[in-house]
């Protein structure tokens, strides 16, 4: 990586939850295509200081991750489709003082249903009601899934989810299981809530796909169940490598290559 200097381009990330895995990520990438950017995570107690210090100080990128997707709405000047449509922004570009949001999670989304041929007359349950849970929700509409149950504590919330993308809504899992388990709540996550199971071993073992949106661990108890069950597995790590991505490339305008993505992957979960 280039020695700091005044003309560095800063790039930041702001999650309630800060990880490495997006800086070592980004400034993997920025050190071996030598770009003169640097790339650091935040978190943060007042989120429109924030993004007014974006604006401000020219900070070029900004990844936006939970409990802020939905907040930063109000506080961004533009909304490209992919954020708009779902009212949920997991990316902001400084365009010279003009902030525009967009939602590279849908895309990472959209991308894997494919690669992994997600079978689209399967039944789905998705757990979560937050922001990312409308990238996936309107992910899996999108690839032209019918039978989806949101699956959400927040009744409201999730019965809302639901409604916009024609789904169902329910408060627990269906008694007759779901063929695609999908969690998209904190459960797993590294912290407070690491050892929690978002679904029940009764539910996996009746699943055919496990998928899970918690990036850190990517090994979640979640994941770890699906594996000892022989179920078809897609991890956050997938998930968040392809947002990640497609976030490089936007505040860098620099293409990457799935090899690059995947050695960049690789460094950013791997021991300092």
């Amino acid at each position: 990586m280039p020695i700091l200097n005044k003309d560095m381009t800063l790039c930041i990330s702001l999650a309630g939850r800060p990880s490495n895995i997006g800086t070592r990520f980004h400034n993997f990438l920025y050190d071996e295509l030598g770009l003169n950017f640097i790339y650091k995570a935040f978190t943060t107690d007042d989120i429109a200081g924030a993004i007014g210090g974006i604006r401000a100080l020219g900070i070029r990128g900004c990844s936006v991750s939970m409990p802020f997707k939905e907040a930063v709405i109000p506080l961004v000047d533009e909304m490209e489709e992919s954020a708009s449509a779902i009212e949920s922004v997991n990316t902001i570009v400084n365009e010279s003082g003009r902030l525009v949001a967009s939602n590279t999670d849908y895309e990472a989304v959209a991308a894997l249903i494919d690669s992994h041929a997600l079978d689209t007359s399967a039944s789905v349950a998705i757990r979560g009601s937050g922001g990312m849970a409308k990238a996936v929700v309107a992910a899996f509409r999108g690839a032209g899934f019918d039978d989806v149950t949101v699956v959400a504590r927040n009744a409201a919330a999730g019965a809302a989810l639901a409604d916009r993308c024609g789904y169902q809504f329910a408060a627990d899992v269906p008694t007759s299981g779901a063929s695609v388990l999908v969690n998209v709540t904190p459960l797993g996550m590294h912290g407070a809530d690491e050892d929690a199971l978002s679904f029940t071993p009764t539910q996996i073992a009746a699943a055919d796909v496990v998928f899970d949106v918690v990036a850190f661990p990517s090994e979640t108890p979640l994941i770890r169940a699906g594996r000892d069950a022989d179920k078809r597995v897609i991890t956050g790590a997938e998930v968040i490598a392809l947002q990640a991505a497609r976030q490089f490339e936007r505040y860098t305008g620099v293409a990457v290559s799935a090899d690059q993505v995947q050695r960049a992957s690789e460094f950013s979960r791997a021991t300092p």
